[in-house]
């Protein structure tokens, strides 16, 4: 499509009164034509999801549609994965995500996201009071910016789901999470497949598993965890009472570890899918 094609329908949109979903996948948008759009969703008051994933959007490109976003009003779904954008646009769009009131859900999937960025959104996390599902797979959150999160999260009282996956989060990382979990009583999903947690990651993780009331859905898919570290999860099953979903997949828990797990699955009655 390109931004020139962008522009005709940016154009329709200024004066639509219909339009809900707007699909734009996979066409070369790239900065210009998120201008374009951004102009649009000043004025438009229908549209409630916009798919801009995959469309090399950088930084400046993000800086429109985050600016706009400070004056729409009905928009609660963007999604912008798989762009080109990283801390400098993230900064933006966090300005807006403190005073906006209405997004809902937002996809920030494998983007050039930082430790810096990752500090920027935390502190707008702090502050949104609506906004329950942040989706950050595939970004550069690592240790120190997995440490930001968990610092907003012992306040933050909205987020629901937060998707963590494939970003470089070590045994200190999910130890920071870890401490939030603790405290935090609205998190009911957590993704961490593919990070390196290892068996001291997840004793930290454990140790919050034997307290946390509100976890349903935990995935720790594909992070070196071993038969210690399925020992630590087990005893943390004995006691809690809410989780219902745990993902292992491709680790190295082995047969011991699996017994432990097993075992484990005897008291408890809240695990329906291993």
């Amino acid at each position: 499509m390109g931004d020139k094609g962008v522009k005709y329908l940016a154009d329709v949109l200024r004066v639509n009164t219909t339009l809900i979903t707007l699909e734009l996948e996979c066409n070369q948008i790239g900065d210009k034509g998120a201008q374009h759009l951004a102009d649009a969703l000043r004025v438009n008051t229908t549209l409630t999801t916009l798919d801009l994933g995959n469309n090399q959007i950088k930084d400046a490109g993000l800086q429109y549609l985050a600016d706009a976003l400070q004056l729409n009003r009905t928009l609660t779904t963007l999604k912008i994965g798989v762009n080109q954008f990283g801390d400098a646009g993230i900064q933006h769009l966090s300005d807006t995500i403190r005073v906006n009131t209405v997004l809902t859900e937002l996809d920030l999937r494998w983007n050039a996201i930082g430790k810096k960025g990752t500090q920027y959104l935390a502190d707008a996390l702090r502050i949104n009071k609506t906004l329950p599902t942040v989706q950050l797979e595939g970004n550069q959150v690592g240790d120190e910016g997995t440490q930001h999160l968990s610092d907003a999260l012992r306040i933050n009282t909205t987020i629901t789901t937060l998707d963590l996956r494939n970003n470089q989060i070590g045994k200190i990382g999910v130890q920071f999470l870890a401490d939030a979990l603790r405290v935090n009583k609205t998190l009911t999903i957590v993704k961490l497949y593919n990070n390196k947690i290892g068996d001291a990651g997840l004793e930290y993780l454990a140790g919050a598993l034997g307290v946390n009331t509100t976890l349903t859905i935990l995935e720790l898919g594909n992070n070196q965890i071993e038969e210690r570290g399925a020992q630590y999860l087990a005893d943390a099953l004995r006691m809690n009472t809410t989780l219902t979903t745990l993902d292992l997949r491709c680790n190295q828990i082995g047969d011991a570890g699996t017994q432990h797990l097993a075992d484990s699955l005897r008291s408890n009655k809240a695990i329906f899918a291993i």
